[in-house]
């Protein structure tokens, strides 16, 4: 081999290494919504297998807000509301987790993708439904229990504790009721409760 040829070589292996970790974490960061990356340990999430338009992972993650369902107290699910966020024109279900009366936990947008919940806070926040309407009734003992363990799944995921500093209701940010005046005054002790168990 001249030594034209092995320099050129050398040049050519050293761009593909220098590009490679771009090319790795993008194939990380798409296949953490792809394959099933999105489950939380110790958490049991009934996965929904939705089919989204163009998603976009989120970089960072340092909140979680608290949403409700609101316009109807009906035990709606993740599918669901899927097709009302895509009749709205979006990319689909706008919320990462959606808890239902029972307690049980759907996935809703990947929950490493950027979502579709509260105005302004999308790019480093995580959405959670609690489905219902809590301005005029009550969440469910088992969504209460659900999202306390849920939430401190979601803190220990990111490496933040549960505190009013990293848990919100959607109405910290936005004028909006969510999470319906009910659940808002149950969010201090739901935090509680998940400190608990982080």
């Amino acid at each position: 081999m001249k030594r034209r040829d092995f320099i050129r070589n050398m040049m050519i292996m050293g761009m593909g290494l220098a590009l490679a970790p771009e090319v790795i974490a993008k194939q990380v960061a798409e296949a953490a919504w792809q394959d099933g990356g999105n489950v939380l340990p110790g958490v049991a999430i009934r996965q929904t297998h939705l089919s989204f338009r163009s998603l976009t992972n989120r970089r960072v993650t340092d909140a979680i807000i608290v949403h409700h369902i609101g316009n109807t107290n009906a035990d709606v699910s993740a599918e669901t509301v899927h097709q009302w966020h895509l009749a709205n024109g979006w990319a689909g279900i706008g919320y990462h987790f959606l808890i239902r009366k029972d307690g049980s936990i759907e996935q809703g947008r990947p929950m490493d993708t950027v979502g579709a919940h509260c105005y302004g806070e999308n790019e480093h926040t995580v959405g959670v439904n609690i489905v219902g309407n809590f301005e005029d009734y009550m969440p469910e003992d088992a969504q209460v229990a659900s999202a306390k363990r849920l939430l401190a799944a979601l803190c220990r995921n990111y490496g933040f504790a549960p505190s009013r500093s990293t848990i919100f209701g959607h109405r910290d940010f936005n004028a909006t009721a969510c999470p319906g005046q009910n659940l808002y005054d149950m969010l201090p002790d739901i935090i509680r409760g998940a400190a608990a168990l982080y």
